[in-house]
């Protein structure tokens, strides 16, 4: 990578920065659209999940303790537990995965 790291940075802070305020400078009034509106509400959720499956089978040593923590979240959370019950579930499945996997 030849240059001048500087560029490289300013350049990446200038297209986040545009990123973020275009949106609020261009769209001023309320979105009355129902597919954007329906679009716009599910994208954090669609955002958090894209970043948080992955990460449950690759942060533990064994697939077998990932498979097992997500079916722990997903149950949790299909018993509408708070996130921070399903976060706690899924780190203590992991936990008593990764000792019984550890013992045999």
């Amino acid at each position: 990578m030849s240059g001048n790291i500087y560029i490289y940075i300013a350049v990446m802070a200038i297209v986040t920065y545009l990123i973020r305020v275009l949106p609020l400078t261009l769209i001023r009034s309320e979105i009355k659209n129902p597919f954007i509106r329906s679009f716009l509400y599910y994208v954090p959720y669609a955002t958090l999940t894209a970043m948080t499956v992955p990460a449950i089978f690759t942060a533990a040593k064994s697939l077998y303790s990932g498979l097992a923590a997500f079916i722990v979240a997903l149950f949790l959370s299909f018993l509408r537990r708070s996130l921070l019950t399903v976060a706690a579930g899924a780190c203590l499945t992991v936990f008593l995965a990764e000792a019984l996997i550890r013992a045999m």
